[in-house]
C-alpha cells in the first residue's frame, strides 16, 4: 500500500527531502537555545553586562535561524503536500477512467467520489504531518534527551517515568479508533450516495412530493456519520488531558527536585542556569511525545484512508487493451459466434445465451424486447464496454479482444440510452465526437440529427451554453444532440439505445431517413420500443429473456414471430384509439 501510494510523490521529492532537511536544522537550533539562555543564566552579572549583550545577540541570532528554517520546512511541506494531494487526484481519475462498467459497480460511484475528496484531504494532511512532524518529533526527543542527561544524568531519568503511560495512552486510542474510522468512511459513501441520487433525480423527487422522505434519509445518514465521529473524536479528546497531565507533573517533579538539588548542593551539580534549562527539554520532550500521539490518531484515520485511495489504484480493470492491439477497424461487419454473457462470475443465470447474428457493413438493424430482455447489454459487447463470459464477438472480421480499445471505440459511436450532456457550449459538447470537427461539420450533423432547427432559434446558436446534465434542454433536444455528437465521430457502427424516444414519429422518421441517406456504409443497430422506429430496417432481432426469438425483416415477423406479433397489434390498436378519439 505505502509502495503504491509513494508513486504519486514524483516531481515532490526534492520539496518532501528539502522540508526533513530545514526541519532538522529547525530542531537541532532550537535544541541549542536552551543550553545558551541556561549559560547566559549562570553567568549573569549585572557588573559586567557584555556576558548579557554576547550571550544575548547568540540567541537573537539563533531565534531567527530557527525562524527562518521553520518557515522554509513549512514553505515546502504545504507545497509538497498539496503537490502530492493532486497528484493522487491525478492517479485516481485517470486510473478510473480505465475502468469497465463492472468495476464502477464494484466501488459505486459516491464511494469513488468520497476517495477523491475526503481520503485524499486525510492522507495530504497525514503526508504534511509525516514530512515535517515525524521528522520533527524524534529527533527533537533525541537531542533533548542528550542535552537534559549531559547536564543531569539523575534528574532526566524522571522524564522516562512519563514515557509508560503516554504509550499506553496511544496504543488504546489508536486500537479503538481506528475501527471507528472505517466504518465513518463507509457512512460517508452512503451519505454521498443519498446526496448523489437525490440531486440528479430531483425533477422525480418534486414530481411526487418526496422531499420530506428524502430529507429523512439524509438526516438519518447526516446523523448516523456524526454518531460515529462523536465516539471517534471522545476517545481521541483524551489524548490531551492526559498528555499535559503528564507535562505538568514530569515539570513539577523537576522542579522539586532541582531546586533542592540547588540547595543541599550550593550549586556545585545543580544550578538556576541548568534547571531552566532542564525544565525547557522536558517540555521540548513531553511536548514531542504529546504531538507524537497526536500524529499517531491523524495517521490512523489516514491510513483507513490511504487503504482505501490504493484500493482503486491497485484494482486491475477488468477490461484491458491488448498490447500490440490492433489499430485499425477495416469495415462494419459484426459477428457473434456462440455469445453468452452475465454480469458477474457468481451470477446464477447468464444475461445472454447462445447468441449467434451475422450484421454486414451498412445494414439497418432493428432490436426489439420486452424491458429486461438485455437489448442494450448486446450492443455493449460491440464496443467492448463489456467481455463475453463465452463465445466471441468479431467487428470487422476480428475480434473485439485483439483490437486496441481506444482504435475499437472510435470506429463504435453509442448513443446511450440516458443521455448525457456536459456543462459547456453546444459546440463543446459535440466536440466530444471530434475535437477538430469544423463549424460547417458540426451544422452538418445537427441538420442530420434534426436538431439545427432548434438550434438556430437560440439567441446565442451553437454558443449556447448547455448546463450541467443539460437541464437546460428537453429530452427530444438532448437526444438529438447526443446523436449528432455520435455522427461526427464518423463510425463505422453506430448505436442508437432507444434513442429517439424522446422525440416524435416524424421526428423519428426524419432522422432514420437522414442517417440511411447520407452514412450507408455505416452499419447501424437501431434499439426501439416502438415499431415504426425499426420497421424498415433490413433486419429485425427480437430478444426474449436474453436469447434471440426472431431475425427477419417486418413482413417476415409479422408472419412468423408471436412475440413481434403481440407488439405489432397492440401499437396499432393504440394509434388506432388515439385516431379514433
Amino acid at each position: 500500500m505505502i509502495k503504491t501510494l509513494l508513486k504519486s510523490v514524483r516531481e515532490y521529492k526534492k520539496t518532501s527531502i528539502l522540508t526533513a532537511v530545514f526541519t532538522a536544522l529547525e530542531v537541532v537550533v532550537e535544541c541549542i537555545i536552551p543550553f545558551i539562555m541556561a549559560l547566559l543564566i549562570d553567568k549573569m552579572d549585572s557588573s559586567n553586562l557584555n556576558v548579557v549583550f554576547w550571550y544575548g545577540g547568540i540567541l537573537l541570532f539563533l531565534a531567527f535561524l530557527s525562524l527562518f528554517f521553520g518557515v522554509m520546512a513549512g514553505r515546502c511541506a504545504a507545497k509538497s503536500s498539496a503537490g502530492y494531494a493532486k497528484n493522487l487526484r491525478h492517479d485516481l481519475y485517470y486510473q478510473i477512467q480505465e475502468y469497465a462498467f463492472e468495476d464502477i459497480d464494484k466501488f459505486s460511484q459516491s464511494s469513488l467520489v468520497t476517495r477523491l475528496t475526503t481520503d485524499v484531504s486525510n492522507v495530504q494532511m497525514a503526508y504534511q504531518m509525516c514530512t515535517r512532524i515525524v521528522i520533527r518529533v524524534p529527533l527533537m526527543i533525541i537531542f533533548s534527551f542528550i542535552m537534559s542527561f549531559s547536564i543531569n544524568f539523575k534528574l532526566s531519568l524522571i522524564f522516562l517515568i512519563s514515557l509508560p503511560v503516554i504509550a499506553m495512552v496511544i496504543l488504546l486510542i489508536i486500537k479503538v479508533v481506528s475501527p471507528l474510522f472505517s466504518k465513518i468512511f463507509k457512512k460517508y459513501d452512503a451519505l454521498n450516495n443519498y446526496v448523489q441520487e437525490n440531486v440528479s433525480g430531483i425533477r422525480v423527487v418534486k414530481s411526487f412530493a418526496r422531499e420530506n422522505y428524502e430529507k429523512e434519509k439524509f438526516d438519518k445518514a447526516a446523523n448516523e456519520v456524526k454518531s460515529n465521529f462523536i465516539k471517534a473524536e471522545k476517545l481521541v479528546a483524551l489524548n490531551s488531558p492526559i498528555m499535559m497531565f503528564c507535562i505538568y507533573l514530569t515539570i513539577l517533579l523537576i522542579s522539586f527536585i532541582g531546586g533542592k538539588f540547588i540547595i543541599n548542593t550550593q550549586g556545585l551539580e545543580m544550578t538556576t542556569g541548568k534547571l531552566s534549562s532542564l525544565i525547557n527539554y522536558g517540555v521540548q520532550i513531553l511536548s514531542s511525545l504529546m504531538m507524537l500521539s497526536m500524529i499517531f490518531v491523524m495517521i490512523s484515520m489516514a491510513g483507513t484512508s490511504a487503504k482505501r485511495i490504493s484500493e482503486v489504484l491497485e484494482h486491475n480493470p477488468v477490461l484491458t487493451s491488448p498490447e500490440n492491439g490492433i489499430q485499425e477497424v477495416k469495415n462494419g461487419n459484426i459477428t457473434f459466434k456462440n455469445v453468452y454473457f452475465k454480469y458477474t462470475n457468481e451470477a446464477q443465470k447468464y444475461a445472454l445465451e447462445n447468441i449467434n447474428l451475422e450484421i454486414k457493413e451498412g445494414e439497418i438493424v432493428g432490436i426489439i424486447g420486452a424491458t429486461g430482455s438485455s437489448k442494450s447489454t448486446l450492443v455493449q459487447l460491440i464496443p467492448r464496454l463489456h467481455d463475453v463470459s463465452e463465445g466471441e464477438v468479431l467487428v470487422g472480421d476480428i475480434n473485439v479482444k485483439d483490437y486496441n480499445l481506444q482504435s475499437l471505440r472510435d470506429q463504435v459511436a453509442m448513443v446511450l440510452q440516458k443521455n448525457v450532456l456536459f456543462s459547456g457550449t453546444i459546440k463543446e459538447n459535440l466536440r466530444w465526437g471530434d475535437k477538430n470537427a469544423s463549424d460547417e461539420e458540426i451544422v452538418r450533423v445537427c441538420k442530420l440529427a434534426q436538431a439545427d432547427e432548434f438550434i438556430s432559434k437560440f439567441s446565442d446558436g451553437y454558443d449556447t451554453y448547455i448546463e450541467q446534465g443539460g437541464v437546460n434542454v428537453s429530452g427530444g433536444q438532448k437526444q438529438r444532440l447526443c446523436i449528432a455528437r455520435s455522427l461526427l465521430k464518423k463510425p463505422k457502427i453506430l448505436i442508437l439505445d432507444d434513442s429517439t424516444s424522446a422525440v416524435d414519429t416524424k421526428t423519428d422518421a426524419l432522422i432514420r431517413k437522414a442517417l440511411k441517406e447520407e452514412i450507408p456504409n455505416t452499419t447501424k443497430i437501431i434499439i426501439a420500443q416502438r415499431i415504426s422506429s425499426i420497421k424498415d430496417a433490413d433486419k429485425i432481432i427480437v430478444l426474449d429473456n436474453g436469447k434471440v426469438d426472431g431475425i427477419g425483416n417486418h413482413s417476415e415477423l409479422l408472419k412468423n414471430n408471436k412475440i413481434y406479433q403481440e407488439v405489432y397489434e397492440s401499437q396499432t390498436k393504440n394509434t388506432s384509439k388515439k385516431g379514433g378519439n
